[in-house]
């Protein structure tokens, strides 16, 4: 990961941190794909996308998430909680950081599952 990639984590680990949620782990990675950050929301496991774009050109920082990066994703988070018994409340978050001096944008159940 570059060190913007790695800047951005952690503001939004911080961000997350200042409202309450708990991370519990960075950058989880499995042969299916990555989650940038995993955190507890009370009984909720929230697993969260986070995109920095520099600029709103090409859609900006949501227009990032894509359907197949969204895939790798759900894909990622069933490899997570495959030996988690029962499987808790889960829901998927995006963490959008727009601009050099990043404005944040938090989408919650950012992808509807």
């Amino acid at each position: 990961m570059n060190r913007a990639g790695e800047d951005a984590e952690r503001l939004a680990a911080a961000y997350l941190e200042e409202r309450g949620l708990r991370v519990i782990e960075r950058n989880y990675r499995c042969r299916f794909g990555e989650i940038d950050l995993i955190a507890q929301d009370g009984r909720i496991l929230v697993f969260i996308e986070v995109r920095q774009r520099h600029s709103a050109a090409f859609g900006g920082a949501a227009a990032s998430i894509t359907p197949a990066k969204r895939r790798k994703i759900l894909r990622a988070a069933r490899h997570y909680l495959a030996g988690r018994t029962p499987a808790p409340a889960c829901r998927f978050d995006a963490l959008l950081l727009q601009g050099a001096t990043p404005g944040i944008e938090w989408i919650r159940d950012a992808f509807g599952e």
